[in-house]
């Protein structure tokens, strides 16, 4: 079989058509393939961009970090002191019961002395 420009072909209309109807398709599907490749590809650039940009600090953002440190440290050092104020009050009520404990013997020491020297003592 010899093929040239001259040489005829002979197809069912149904054939060409089916066949054009697939080329169409094909074309339209690459061609929203391209289109949200594309699209896509843009939105992760600029998510991208704004995170670089997001991500450098501006002056103001690098004194709010500074006083943030600040207030970390001072609540670190107030956290030391209500520590040691604990343990200065069970010292405080434990000193608070022996000395209650003493006022309690002394008034018995006295009491004992009153009693002593009232006569009971002498002998």
């Amino acid at each position: 079989m010899k093929i040239s420009d001259t040489t005829a072909v002979s197809m069912p209309m149904r054939n060409l058509l089916s066949i054009l109807i697939a080329v169409a398709a094909g074309v339209w599907a690459y061609s929203e393939i391209t289109t949200r490749l594309t699209f896509l590809e843009t939105s992760k650039q600029l998510m991208e961009q704004d995170l670089l940009e997001a991500s450098t600090q501006k002056p103001i953002d690098q004194e709010q970090f500074m006083m943030l440190e600040d207030l970390y440290k001072q609540t670190e050092k107030l956290v030391e002191r209500v520590d040691g104020m604990m343990h200065n009050q069970v010292n405080i009520e434990r000193l608070e019961k022996d000395m209650g404990k003493a006022q309690r013997d002394l008034e018995k020491l006295k009491d004992n002395m009153r009693t002593f020297s009232n006569g009971n003592g002498n002998h």
